[in-house]
């Protein structure tokens, strides 16, 4: 029997508006989206998890023409909330997808059936930039990870539970983080935390596992760390996140740059 493995890629904050129009007037975040997607199919992972602020403004036709560039993935995927997006209407897009709780109050599940256990939970509060993790939402999350000890596991929220230093974000963070860091301590089997909403790469140790945020897919947020910086976006390049796991190593995460940077040149 061979070594279990797994490739979990993470595309995040891709603020699909409306076919044709452009966010800012100057960012077409579809057909970044549509470079996403076609980066992930030549590295074929095992599975991809979209984690928030899928859509700008939470309408029925942004989360169409997210699912229209989504469902060109060659791999399975998963979709959560972030602050950008509407519960109902993105749960109405992707009705089909087997995944969420029964209404609509929080959007958080549990994902069985692969070699890494996947739970998401839902931080957004509605018509709020910052987000916050309820009492029954925390209840629910200690009994997932009470009832499977052992599997290893990663949690996807889209607000980060750290203060970061960008601060104008650091004040739409997510809220309340002190309990959920407490039942994280208690598990051990959670191999990372994986966020987005910080349009920016981040690490960071916590509670006893490792917390990441990954870049967008298309505009990253301005890495201004001074006490008074205002939040600005800026066109670095998009990237998406590569969460290699392996039994008996851990979960080694790698960053993977969307665009044409030439080809690849052997040294020597």
């Amino acid at each position: 029997m061979g070594v279990a493995a797994m490739l979990l890629a993470q595309i995040s904050d891709c603020h699909v508006i409306e076919p044709g129009r452009m966010l800012f007037d100057r960012i077409d975040t579809g057909a970044y989206l549509n470079a996403a997607v076609a980066h992930l199919n030549r590295i074929r992972p095992d599975f991809v998890w979209v984690t928030g602020d899928l859509t700008e403004s939470g309408r029925p036709v942004q989360y169409a023409n997210l699912r229209s560039i989504l469902d060109r993935l060659d791999v399975p995927y998963a979709v959560m909330p972030g602050n950008h997006d509407e519960r109902a209407a993105l749960k109405a897009a992707f009705a089909d997808h087997p995944y969420w709780p029964a209404g609509y109050e929080t959007l958080h599940y549990a994902i069985e059936g692969l070699p890494l256990r996947l739970i998401a939970l839902d931080s957004l509060i509605p018509g709020e930039g910052g987000g916050r993790l309820e009492g029954r939402q925390l209840d629910w999350l200690q009994q997932r990870l009470g009832e499977a000890p052992d599997r290893p596991t990663v949690i996807a929220i889209h607000h980060p539970p750290f203060i970061s230093g960008l601060a104008e974000m650091d004040a739409i963070n997510l809220a309340g983080s002190e309990t959920l860091g407490a039942i994280i301590a208690r598990h051990a089997q959670v191999e990372r935390i994986i966020c987005g909403h910080l349009h920016r790469p981040m690490t960071m140790r916590w509670h006893g596992t490792v917390v990441t945020t990954a870049p967008a897919t298309a505009h990253q947020v301005a890495l201004h760390l001074g006490p008074k910086d205002g939040t600005s976006w800026i066109m670095e390049p998009p990237a998406c996140h590569l969460h290699r796991w392996r039994e008996g190593t851990g979960l080694v995460t790698h960053q993977s740059y969307i665009g044409d940077y030439g080809p690849a040149t052997p040294y020597g």
